[in-house]
């Protein structure tokens, strides 16, 4: 497994403003092996960035020895490929493909993308939850033959999205699609927060899994409980067992932390758990 860093996690990562300078520089400086992209529609890397940017970045990529092979997008916050407004589908649908062709054109071979919205604290959307699953099927169906031709994986990410509570119905739903393009963009942190235990999910998702991030929460629970994403070893995920559910599976390729807010120590911290936790070094 790489040891990896979020461009979300850098102090105007989330506006998707942070230089890729300044990116690359801030991963190696923090003892990280690998840096996850992000594409919005609009930043630093956006949707409509050419490829001739692209070959620019990933010759400072390359410069920097830094290990880059995924990137991620939150556009569907914003831009829901299940909204009830056809016309947003079909944008964000068309933003997800120039999103694949950009990964595309960073030599990166895995898109982290939100699939969609039921219902969730950050989105206004709320949308019934089989039109939703149709919806995404549809999405799905015009995104896939453009990842298939770039060769890039297009990994639906587990969110707080109101969406895919059980690894089964997720696991049904990747094998229903003719495509190994499909899968996984497993987020340990994010099952915590609806009572999942996630050494079953990778169990149960396995080679579907394509990539993992990580964040820890810790939950408080009592009649007015309190909960919150909070530093990686000081919350409620089972490291040890699902560290080991993943050395079963023979999941080798990166571990991204994406660790927000943002402060001035965030990252060492983040570098020093992952060191303890996974025996990066």
């Amino acid at each position: 497994m790489i040891k990896g860093i979020s461009y979300l996690s850098f102090e105007n990562g989330l506006s998707n403003n942070e230089s890729i300078e300044s990116a690359l520089s801030q991963t190696k400086k923090n003892g990280f092996d690998a840096l996850e992209l992000s594409v919005s529609s609009e930043g630093v890397i956006n949707t409509n960035t050419s490829k001739a940017e692209c070959e620019i970045i990933r010759k400072k990529i390359d410069d920097s020895g830094i290990f880059v092979d995924s990137i991620a997008t939150g556009m569907s916050w914003g831009v829901s490929p299940t909204s009830n407004d056809r016309s947003i589908r079909e944008k964000s649908i068309k933003l997800h493909q120039d999103a694949l062709k950009v990964a595309s054109f960073l030599d990166c071979k895995a898109l982290l993308f939100v699939p969609g919205v039921v219902k969730s604290p950050i989105s206004t959307d709320i949308v019934r939850y089989d039109k939703a699953l149709d919806r995404l099927r549809e999405a799905i169906n015009q995104m896939l033959p453009i990842a298939e031709d770039l060769n890039v994986d297009l990994c639906m990410e587990n969110v707080w999205n109101g969406f895919f509570y059980s690894p089964i119905e997720l696991r049904d739903f990747v094998d229903s699609f003719d495509s190994d393009r499909l899968g996984v963009y497993l987020d340990i942190g994010n099952l915590i927060g609806y009572q999942q235990y996630p050494p079953h999910w990778v169990e149960l998702l396995n080679s579907r899994i394509k990539r993992v991030q990580i964040k820890d929460f810790q939950e408080n629970f009592d009649w007015i409980g309190s909960f919150s994403f909070c530093d990686i070893g000081a919350g409620d995920v089972p490291w040890k067992e699902t560290i080991a559910a993943l050395n079963a599976i023979q999941y080798k390729s990166t571990i991204i932390a994406e660790m927000l807010p943002w402060d001035e120590t965030i990252l060492s911290r983040t570098s020093a758990a992952m060191d303890q936790l996974f025996n990066f070094k």
